[in-house]
């Protein structure tokens, strides 16, 4: 296992190094992409479950500082791979707590990153930074410093980094269809797009409960600030559902970044702003819904509605969620587009898919690192706009409020050592 001493050395020499990184590895097409996994939730094991069904990678590294899940996960590769070769057993996949040890072997190519949301900037950073390739599950990151940190280290590593906004690739295409349908015109000039989505976050007040064994529970706080255990954060055996840190403002910046994370990142990749942001944060004085957020291209963004996205046109109206997709009036979708409209590019119809074929191609997947910081960053935006119920000024290019001293100290939060 890493000490806290050596992480520390080796994150120094990491940010020292070139503005290059280290050169991304070369992958032959005839090879296996060879893959660790860093936290062993409910979200990973979905995707372990899938990558262990693709000829062309190997999962030979999962982590987790939950012991139970550690074993679980390391124990169904073994099986899978086992079955596969019809030895009887199969003996090659590491089962690490300290997934600094992860993203440190030389034997990985990439790393998928499903931890807690306070947890996705280091190890992406690390990973990225030592030339592996990364998948990391959204919103991206916890705050906006963190976000930008993370496209540096993705384009000094020269890391295919795929954000998993999987609504970009699957799903029936809905949400991909409604894009293109709104970037071709069909409904006019767009004013309005709503997106109902959960609420901001708030403080974690949950009572302390008796630390199970097998769980590191200062590692599960890591940069956070150190609190007690509940099985509201970090559930003692291994779940079928998705623990609720998601709401604490230590872990997380609550419904609107957990939805949001796939809803704002369509409304802004349907006006064509999925790399800029808005400029104008307006909250309602009271309440969790009802927020605005004013773009410079004469749109905005509301907070509240029903769930998913509503495009609100000229000339029509558009809706999507998952599982279905309307216009009013109807004619407008029933109206198949011509060759000359917007077309998207075509692509894998699975988001990790796209990452892997990425990765074989060199080119930058569809919810590539920048575009996961800019969608991470509006709900973030959208979480303060709620605490401080002021209106925001907010400058998208440089990434920073306008003479708002207050806000712009928000942009970033102290990390609890040794992760500062």
């Amino acid at each position: 296992m890493i000490s806290r001493r050596s992480f520390i050395a080796s994150s120094t020499a990491l940010a020292a190094a070139s503005i290059h990184g280290r050169p991304r590895r070369a992958i032959a097409a005839t090879s296996r992409i060879t893959i660790g996994m860093v936290g062993m939730g409910i979200q990973n094991r979905g995707h372990l479950g899938w990558l262990l069904g693709q000829g062309g990678v190997q999962v030979v590294a999962v982590s987790d500082c939950h012991a139970k899940r550690l074993a679980d996960a390391a124990a169904t590769v073994e099986k899978q791979y086992a079955e596969e070769k019809k030895s009887g057993s199969f003996v090659g996949c590491a089962a690490i707590a300290d997934f600094r040890e992860l993203v440190s072997r030389d034997d990985i190519d990439a790393v998928v990153i499903g931890t807690p949301d306070h947890w996705h900037a280091i190890p992406s950073i690390l990973a990225a930074r030592s030339g592996k390739h990364v998948y990391c599950e959204k919103p991206l990151s916890l705050t906006i410093a963190e976000s930008r940190l993370m496209v540096e280290a993705a384009r000094a590593g020269n890391s295919v980094f795929q954000t998993g906004s999987q609504q970009r690739t699957e799903f029936g295409g809905l949400f991909r269809k409604a894009v293109e349908y709104v970037r071709s015109g069909r409904i006019g000039k767009v004013t309005r797009i709503s997106v109902g989505v959960g609420g901001p976050s708030k403080p974690c007040d949950l009572p302390v409960e008796s630390l199970p064994e097998g769980i590191d529970w200062d590692m599960w706080n890591g940069p956070s600030p150190q609190r007690g255990y509940n099985a509201i954060l970090c559930p003692i055996d291994i779940h079928k559902h998705f623990p609720q840190w998601r709401s604490y403002d230590e872990y997380a910046n609550g419904g609107l970044a957990d939805m949001g994370a796939h809803h704002f990142d369509i409304a802004q990749w349907a006006m064509g702003v999925d790399e800029s942001g808005p400029v104008e944060i307006i909250p309602p004085a009271e309440g969790m819904t009802g927020l605005r957020m004013i773009y410079s291209q004469g749109f905005e963004i509301v907070h509240g509605g029903p769930s998913g996205c509503t495009f609100e046109g000229s000339n029509g109206i558009i809706s999507v969620d998952r599982g279905k997709i309307e216009s009013r009036p109807g004619s407008i979708l029933e109206t198949p587009l011509k060759d000359s409209d917007f077309h998207l590019p075509v692509i894998a119809d699975n988001h990790k898919q796209n990452w892997l074929d990425c990765i074989a191609t060199g080119k930058r997947p569809v919810a590539d690192v920048e575009v996961g910081a800019r969608t991470s960053q509006i709900c973030i935006l959208a979480n303060m706009g709620y605490h401080l119920r002021r209106t925001l000024k907010w400058d998208p290019a440089k990434e920073e409020f306008i003479n708002d001293p207050q806000a712009n100290a928000m942009r970033s939060r102290s990390n609890r050592a040794p992760w500062n």
